[in-house]
């Protein structure tokens, strides 16, 4: 069995209100658990200082982030994770390689320093580790995770990750095809095919995707035909436009569930989920 938590859900930039209380208003973060295996963090947006309080504290904490790529909502939460500030924390980031041959690190240094931030990324007293993947296999422990470069703005990857015959797909920014007919890449169908749960891009709706097209995501009614074409068991809909209330979340949720032959429902930060094979 696989555990799966969502600490941040929203796409773009953090938001707040009472309009978007229920859902929750912190950027992509997701974090999956299996007994007796190293913790894996998708992203780090600013959901991760959620989890971060959780898990702080934790004696000699070993956890690895699958970073899909490197944009300000999917990598802000970083220097806010409070296991970062404890000698005996191992932080390892999975994240895809640039084509500038600049390196992850020295990307994440950059960022991460004065004037930009108060405290260099290289004085937290934690153990950083930056591992750069493309259309890769690796393990972690006994988990198996493939990395495939998906269709975005800039290198981006989607992650499948599995245990035993239980996966998880992680596709949080996805560029949906801008042509009448839908189509999918290799790659992403490759993660997507017959897997458990699928965390998809679902920011926009189709009129809104008219004007956004070029934008990096996706409607919610393509992430319904990935999930119906790839056989996905259920299908959990991501990265939610900060502007869409929670009124017009479970409205937009509600008819894709209604319409669609697989199970759906839309990600709700807090909420977590125990993913087992569909013949369990």
């Amino acid at each position: 069995m696989l555990n799966v938590t969502f600490h941040g859900v929203r796409g773009s930039t953090p938001c707040h209100g009472d309009d978007t209380r229920h859902f929750g208003g912190n950027t992509s973060c997701v974090s999956l658990r299996a007994a007796g295996e190293i913790p894996i963090v998708f992203d780090l947006g600013t959901g991760l200082r959620y989890y971060g309080r959780q898990v702080n504290g934790t004696k000699d904490f070993h956890a690895v982030c699958l970073l899909t790529h490197l944009h300000y909502d999917h990598t802000m939460g970083l220097p806010f994770f409070e296991p970062l500030l404890h000698s005996d924390t191992t932080f390892e980031i999975y994240a895809p390689r640039q084509p500038d041959g600049r390196s992850i690190k020295e990307l994440f240094l950059e960022k991460i320093k004065p004037p930009m931030f108060p405290v260099p990324l290289e004085q937290f007293a934690a153990r950083i580790v930056f591992h750069e993947v493309g259309d890769d296999d690796f393990s972690i422990g006994n988990l198996r995770v493939s990395s495939r470069y998906v269709p975005h703005v800039g290198p981006t990857l989607g992650f499948r990750v599995s245990l035993a015959d239980v996966s998880v797909t992680y596709l949080s920014d996805h560029q949906q095809p801008t042509g009448e007919s839908y189509t999918l890449a290799d790659g992403a169908r490759e993660l997507c095919d017959d897997t458990d749960l699928l965390i998809h891009d679902a920011q926009f709706t189709d009129e809104e995707f008219t004007e956004k097209c070029t934008w990096g995501h996706s409607t919610y009614s393509y992430a319904r035909w990935v999930a119906e074409t790839c056989r996905v068991k259920r299908l959990a809909l991501f990265h939610h436009d900060p502007s869409r209330s929670d009124e017009a979340l479970s409205a937009m949720a509600g008819d894709v569930a209604r319409s669609c032959a697989t199970s759906v429902f839309a990600a709700r930060e807090g909420e977590s989920v125990d993913v087992v094979t569909c013949s369990a």
